[in-house]
Protein backbone atom coordinates (compact mmCIF):
# COMPACT_ATOMS: atom_id res chain seq x y z
CA UNK A 1 0.00 0.00 0.00
CA UNK A 2 1.28 3.47 -0.84
CA UNK A 3 2.56 5.59 2.02
CA UNK A 4 0.55 8.43 3.48
CA UNK A 5 2.35 11.17 1.57
CA UNK A 6 1.58 9.65 -1.82
CA UNK A 7 -2.03 8.94 -0.90
CA UNK A 8 -2.44 12.53 0.29
CA UNK A 9 -0.81 13.91 -2.86
CA UNK A 10 -3.14 11.93 -5.12
CA UNK A 11 -6.29 12.89 -3.24
CA UNK A 12 -5.23 16.54 -3.03
CA UNK A 13 -4.52 16.60 -6.78
CA UNK A 14 -8.09 15.46 -7.43
CA UNK A 15 -9.60 17.95 -4.95
CA UNK A 16 -7.68 20.95 -6.31
CA UNK A 17 -8.26 19.89 -9.93
CA UNK A 18 -12.01 19.88 -9.41
CA UNK A 19 -11.97 23.16 -7.52
CA UNK A 20 -10.16 24.77 -10.45
CA UNK A 21 -12.60 23.30 -12.94
CA UNK A 22 -15.49 24.60 -10.85
CA UNK A 23 -13.99 28.09 -11.06
CA UNK A 24 -13.57 27.77 -14.81
CA UNK A 25 -17.16 26.60 -15.13
CA UNK A 26 -18.36 29.70 -13.28
CA UNK A 27 -16.21 31.81 -15.61
CA UNK A 28 -17.97 30.27 -18.61
CA UNK A 29 -14.96 28.32 -19.85
CA UNK A 30 -16.36 24.79 -19.50
CA UNK A 31 -18.84 23.93 -22.27
CA UNK A 32 -21.52 21.49 -21.23
CA UNK A 33 -22.38 20.12 -17.78
CA UNK A 34 -19.93 19.46 -14.95
CA UNK A 35 -20.44 16.95 -12.13
CA UNK A 36 -17.92 17.17 -9.29
CA UNK A 37 -16.73 14.48 -6.90
CA UNK A 38 -15.39 16.73 -4.14
CA UNK A 39 -15.53 14.76 -0.89
CA UNK A 40 -15.29 11.37 -2.62
CA UNK A 41 -11.57 11.29 -3.46
CA UNK A 42 -10.65 8.40 -1.15
CA UNK A 43 -12.85 5.93 -3.05
CA UNK A 44 -10.99 6.42 -6.31
CA UNK A 45 -7.48 6.64 -4.87
CA UNK A 46 -7.92 3.72 -2.49
CA UNK A 47 -9.22 1.51 -5.29
CA UNK A 48 -7.04 2.45 -8.24
CA UNK A 49 -3.73 2.18 -6.41
CA UNK A 50 -4.00 -1.62 -6.72
CA UNK A 51 -4.63 -1.62 -10.48
CA UNK A 52 -2.17 -2.18 -13.30
CA UNK A 53 -2.13 0.19 -16.26
CA UNK A 54 -3.61 -2.61 -18.38
CA UNK A 55 -6.52 -3.17 -15.97
CA UNK A 56 -9.78 -1.52 -17.01
CA UNK A 57 -12.06 0.92 -15.22
CA UNK A 58 -15.57 1.96 -16.20
CA UNK A 59 -16.76 5.22 -14.69
CA UNK A 60 -19.79 7.50 -14.45
CA UNK A 61 -20.94 11.05 -15.20
CA UNK A 62 -19.11 11.96 -11.95
CA UNK A 63 -15.78 10.42 -12.83
CA UNK A 64 -12.88 12.88 -12.76
CA UNK A 65 -11.52 11.33 -9.56
CA UNK A 66 -11.56 7.83 -11.05
CA UNK A 67 -9.81 9.01 -14.22
CA UNK A 68 -7.10 10.94 -12.36
CA UNK A 69 -6.56 8.12 -9.87
CA UNK A 70 -6.04 5.70 -12.79
CA UNK A 71 -3.27 7.88 -14.20
CA UNK A 72 -4.77 10.57 -16.42
CA UNK A 73 -2.64 13.68 -16.87
CA UNK A 74 -4.26 16.75 -15.28
CA UNK A 75 -3.32 19.05 -18.16
CA UNK A 76 -4.89 16.92 -20.90
CA UNK A 77 -7.96 16.23 -18.76
CA UNK A 78 -8.35 19.96 -18.15
CA UNK A 79 -8.04 20.55 -21.90
CA UNK A 80 -10.81 18.01 -22.50
CA UNK A 81 -13.15 19.64 -20.00
CA UNK A 82 -12.38 23.06 -21.47
CA UNK A 83 -13.22 21.91 -25.01
CA UNK A 84 -9.67 22.07 -26.32
CA UNK A 85 -8.22 19.98 -29.14
CA UNK A 86 -5.35 18.87 -26.90
CA UNK A 87 -7.79 17.00 -24.65
CA UNK A 88 -7.97 13.24 -24.49
CA UNK A 89 -10.95 13.14 -26.86
CA UNK A 90 -9.89 16.21 -28.85
CA UNK A 91 -12.13 18.33 -26.64
CA UNK A 92 -15.29 16.68 -27.97
CA UNK A 93 -16.14 14.36 -25.09
CA UNK A 94 -16.12 16.81 -22.23
CA UNK A 95 -16.64 15.95 -18.59
CA UNK A 96 -18.97 12.98 -19.04
CA UNK A 97 -17.28 11.19 -21.94
CA UNK A 98 -13.59 10.74 -21.12
CA UNK A 99 -12.04 7.60 -22.62
CA UNK A 100 -8.30 6.85 -22.45
CA UNK A 101 -7.70 3.32 -23.76
CA UNK A 102 -3.94 3.43 -23.24
CA UNK A 103 -4.52 3.90 -19.50
CA UNK A 104 -7.25 1.28 -19.22
CA UNK A 105 -9.97 3.91 -18.90
CA UNK A 106 -12.87 2.53 -20.93
CA UNK A 107 -14.82 5.70 -20.39
CA UNK A 108 -16.97 7.84 -18.18
CA UNK A 109 -20.67 7.53 -18.97
CA UNK A 110 -23.57 9.95 -18.85
CA UNK A 111 -26.18 7.21 -18.53
CA UNK A 112 -26.94 6.12 -14.95
CA UNK A 113 -26.02 2.44 -14.77
CA UNK A 114 -24.77 2.52 -18.36
CA UNK A 115 -21.30 1.38 -17.41
CA UNK A 116 -22.42 -1.88 -15.81
CA UNK A 117 -23.00 -3.86 -19.03
CA UNK A 118 -19.90 -2.34 -20.60
CA UNK A 119 -17.85 -3.64 -17.67
CA UNK A 120 -19.23 -7.11 -18.33
CA UNK A 121 -17.80 -6.89 -21.83
CA UNK A 122 -14.30 -5.89 -20.71
CA UNK A 123 -14.30 -8.43 -17.87
CA UNK A 124 -15.41 -11.21 -20.22
CA UNK A 125 -12.64 -10.29 -22.65
CA UNK A 126 -10.15 -10.46 -19.79
CA UNK A 127 -11.50 -13.83 -18.66
CA UNK A 128 -10.84 -15.46 -22.04
CA UNK A 129 -7.41 -13.89 -22.53
CA UNK A 130 -4.09 -15.27 -21.39
CA UNK A 131 -3.56 -12.48 -18.86
CA UNK A 132 -4.82 -11.72 -15.37
CA UNK A 133 -6.58 -8.43 -16.09
CA UNK A 134 -9.27 -7.00 -13.83
CA UNK A 135 -12.12 -4.56 -14.45
CA UNK A 136 -13.37 -2.15 -11.79
CA UNK A 137 -16.88 -0.85 -12.39
CA UNK A 138 -17.68 2.36 -10.49
CA UNK A 139 -21.33 3.37 -10.16
CA UNK A 140 -23.55 5.30 -7.78
CA UNK A 141 -26.32 4.09 -5.51
CA UNK A 142 -28.86 5.37 -8.01
CA UNK A 143 -27.60 2.86 -10.58
CA UNK A 144 -28.40 0.02 -8.17
CA UNK A 145 -32.07 0.64 -8.97
CA UNK A 146 -31.59 -0.06 -12.68
CA UNK A 147 -32.07 -3.39 -14.37
CA UNK A 148 -28.46 -3.32 -15.55
CA UNK A 149 -27.29 -3.72 -11.95
CA UNK A 150 -28.98 -7.06 -11.38
CA UNK A 151 -28.14 -8.30 -14.85
CA UNK A 152 -24.46 -7.45 -14.41
CA UNK A 153 -24.13 -9.09 -10.99
CA UNK A 154 -25.95 -12.17 -12.23
CA UNK A 155 -23.73 -12.58 -15.29
CA UNK A 156 -20.54 -11.84 -13.38
CA UNK A 157 -21.48 -14.35 -10.70
CA UNK A 158 -22.41 -17.07 -13.19
CA UNK A 159 -19.23 -16.73 -15.22
CA UNK A 160 -16.90 -15.74 -12.34
CA UNK A 161 -15.79 -12.68 -14.24
CA UNK A 162 -12.75 -10.74 -12.97
CA UNK A 163 -14.68 -7.64 -11.98
CA UNK A 164 -14.96 -5.54 -8.83
CA UNK A 165 -18.21 -3.59 -8.49
CA UNK A 166 -17.67 -0.38 -6.50
CA UNK A 167 -20.94 1.29 -5.54
CA UNK A 168 -19.98 4.85 -4.57
CA UNK A 169 -22.84 5.75 -2.23
CA UNK A 170 -22.65 9.53 -1.84
CA UNK A 171 -26.07 9.67 -0.16
CA UNK A 172 -27.91 11.47 -2.96
CA UNK A 173 -29.46 10.18 -6.18
CA UNK A 174 -29.35 13.42 -8.15
CA UNK A 175 -31.59 15.61 -5.93
CA UNK A 176 -33.13 12.81 -3.86
CA UNK A 177 -31.68 11.38 -0.63
CA UNK A 178 -30.80 7.71 -0.81
CA UNK A 179 -33.21 7.02 2.08
CA UNK A 180 -36.08 7.78 -0.32
CA UNK A 181 -34.60 5.91 -3.25
CA UNK A 182 -32.74 2.81 -2.06
CA UNK A 183 -34.90 -0.02 -0.74
CA UNK A 184 -33.43 -2.03 2.10
CA UNK A 185 -30.78 0.55 2.88
CA UNK A 186 -27.80 -1.75 2.21
CA UNK A 187 -26.84 -2.29 -1.40
CA UNK A 188 -23.85 -4.50 -0.55
CA UNK A 189 -26.15 -7.14 0.97
CA UNK A 190 -27.66 -7.77 -2.46
CA UNK A 191 -24.42 -9.52 -3.46
CA UNK A 192 -25.41 -12.66 -1.58
CA UNK A 193 -28.38 -13.15 -3.90
CA UNK A 194 -25.93 -13.64 -6.74
CA UNK A 195 -23.54 -15.86 -4.80
CA UNK A 196 -20.74 -13.32 -4.58
CA UNK A 197 -19.06 -11.53 -1.65
CA UNK A 198 -20.22 -8.08 -0.63
CA UNK A 199 -19.22 -5.58 2.03
CA UNK A 200 -19.70 -1.97 3.09
CA UNK A 201 -16.67 0.19 3.83
CA UNK A 202 -16.02 3.74 4.97
CA UNK A 203 -15.39 5.44 1.65
CA UNK A 204 -13.94 8.48 3.43
CA UNK A 205 -11.11 6.37 4.90
CA UNK A 206 -8.59 5.82 2.10
CA UNK A 207 -6.81 3.03 3.97
CA UNK A 208 -10.01 1.12 4.66
CA UNK A 209 -11.06 1.59 1.04
CA UNK A 210 -7.65 0.43 -0.16
CA UNK A 211 -7.73 -2.67 2.03
CA UNK A 212 -11.13 -3.77 0.74
CA UNK A 213 -10.19 -3.05 -2.86
CA UNK A 214 -6.89 -4.91 -2.56
CA UNK A 215 -8.66 -8.07 -1.38
CA UNK A 216 -11.35 -7.86 -4.05
CA UNK A 217 -8.91 -7.12 -6.89
CA UNK A 218 -6.58 -9.93 -5.83
CA UNK A 219 -9.53 -12.33 -5.72
CA UNK A 220 -10.65 -11.33 -9.20
CA UNK A 221 -7.11 -11.52 -10.58
CA UNK A 222 -6.70 -15.05 -9.20
CA UNK A 223 -9.88 -16.28 -10.88
CA UNK A 224 -12.10 -16.11 -7.81
CA UNK A 225 -14.77 -13.98 -9.46
CA UNK A 226 -16.52 -10.72 -8.64
CA UNK A 227 -17.01 -8.72 -5.44
CA UNK A 228 -19.44 -5.92 -4.60
CA UNK A 229 -18.10 -3.09 -2.42
CA UNK A 230 -20.41 -0.34 -1.19
CA UNK A 231 -18.28 2.67 -0.33
CA UNK A 232 -20.14 5.03 2.00
CA UNK A 233 -19.13 8.64 1.28
CA UNK A 234 -20.73 12.05 0.72
CA UNK A 235 -21.08 14.48 -2.15
CA UNK A 236 -20.14 17.92 -0.84
CA UNK A 237 -21.57 19.94 -3.72
CA UNK A 238 -24.80 19.76 -5.68
CA UNK A 239 -25.60 17.14 -8.27
CA UNK A 240 -24.11 19.37 -10.98
CA UNK A 241 -22.16 22.62 -11.02
CA UNK A 242 -24.79 25.29 -10.49
CA UNK A 243 -27.06 23.14 -8.32
CA UNK A 244 -27.32 24.97 -4.99
CA UNK A 245 -28.41 21.76 -3.21
CA UNK A 246 -31.22 23.54 -1.37
CA UNK A 247 -32.76 20.11 -0.70
CA UNK A 248 -30.36 19.43 2.20
CA UNK A 249 -29.59 21.44 5.32
CA UNK A 250 -26.30 23.04 6.26
CA UNK A 251 -25.85 20.94 9.41
CA UNK A 252 -25.76 17.77 7.33
CA UNK A 253 -23.10 19.23 5.06
CA UNK A 254 -20.98 20.44 7.97
CA UNK A 255 -21.11 16.99 9.52
CA UNK A 256 -19.87 15.52 6.25
CA UNK A 257 -17.06 18.07 5.96
CA UNK A 258 -15.88 17.07 9.42
CA UNK A 259 -15.20 13.62 7.92
CA UNK A 260 -13.09 15.09 5.10
CA UNK A 261 -10.93 12.23 3.76
CA UNK A 262 -8.05 14.60 3.05
CA UNK A 263 -8.10 16.14 6.50
CA UNK A 264 -8.07 12.74 8.15
CA UNK A 265 -4.97 11.69 6.21
CA UNK A 266 -3.19 15.03 6.60
CA UNK A 267 -3.11 14.62 10.37
CA UNK A 268 -0.77 11.65 9.85
CA UNK A 269 1.81 13.80 8.07
CA UNK A 270 4.28 16.27 9.52
CA UNK A 271 3.52 19.89 8.69
CA UNK A 272 6.57 20.33 6.46
CA UNK A 273 5.75 17.34 4.26
CA UNK A 274 2.10 18.30 3.93
CA UNK A 275 2.93 21.91 3.06
CA UNK A 276 5.42 20.81 0.40
CA UNK A 277 2.88 18.47 -1.20
CA UNK A 278 0.30 21.25 -1.24
CA UNK A 279 2.74 23.69 -2.86
CA UNK A 280 3.79 21.14 -5.49
CA UNK A 281 0.18 20.28 -6.38
CA UNK A 282 -0.78 23.96 -6.63
CA UNK A 283 2.17 24.64 -8.93
CA UNK A 284 1.49 21.64 -11.18
CA UNK A 285 -2.17 22.49 -11.58
CA UNK A 286 -1.48 26.18 -12.24
CA UNK A 287 0.86 25.20 -15.08
CA UNK A 288 -1.68 22.68 -16.36
CA UNK A 289 -4.46 25.27 -16.46
CA UNK A 290 -2.27 27.84 -18.22
CA UNK A 291 -1.36 25.25 -20.85
CA UNK A 292 -4.93 24.05 -21.31
CA UNK A 293 -6.37 27.55 -21.66
CA UNK A 294 -3.68 28.40 -24.22
CA UNK A 295 -4.49 25.31 -26.29
CA UNK A 296 -6.46 25.58 -29.51
CA UNK A 297 -10.23 25.05 -29.21
CA UNK A 298 -11.79 21.88 -30.55
CA UNK A 299 -12.86 22.04 -34.19
CA UNK A 300 -15.04 20.03 -36.53
CA UNK A 301 -12.02 18.92 -38.56
CA UNK A 302 -11.96 15.13 -38.83
CA UNK A 303 -15.20 14.88 -36.89
CA UNK A 304 -15.94 11.51 -38.47
CA UNK A 305 -12.76 9.94 -37.10
CA UNK A 306 -12.91 7.33 -34.32
CA UNK A 307 -16.56 6.46 -34.97
CA UNK A 308 -15.88 3.18 -36.71
CA UNK A 309 -13.13 0.58 -36.83
CA UNK A 310 -11.98 -0.73 -40.17
CA UNK A 311 -11.01 -4.33 -40.75
CA UNK A 312 -8.40 -5.39 -43.28
CA UNK A 313 -9.56 -8.65 -44.81
CA UNK A 314 -6.55 -8.83 -47.06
Amino acid sequence: MRDGQELYRRMLMIRRFEELMHQEFKAGNVPGPLHLSIGQEAVAVGTCQHLHVSDQIVSTHRGHHHVLAKGASPDRLMAELLGRAAGYSRGRGGSMHVAIPELGIVGTNGIVGGGLPIAMGTAYAQSISDGDGVTVCFFGEGAAATGAFGEALNLAGLWKLPVVFVCENNQYVELTPASLHVAGGAIWKRASGYGIPGEAVDGNDVREMASAARTAIARARAGGGPTLIEAMTYRWLGHYAGDRAAYRDEAELEEARARDPLLALRTELDEGSAAQIEADVASELAEALTWALASAPATTDGIGLDHYATVNDG
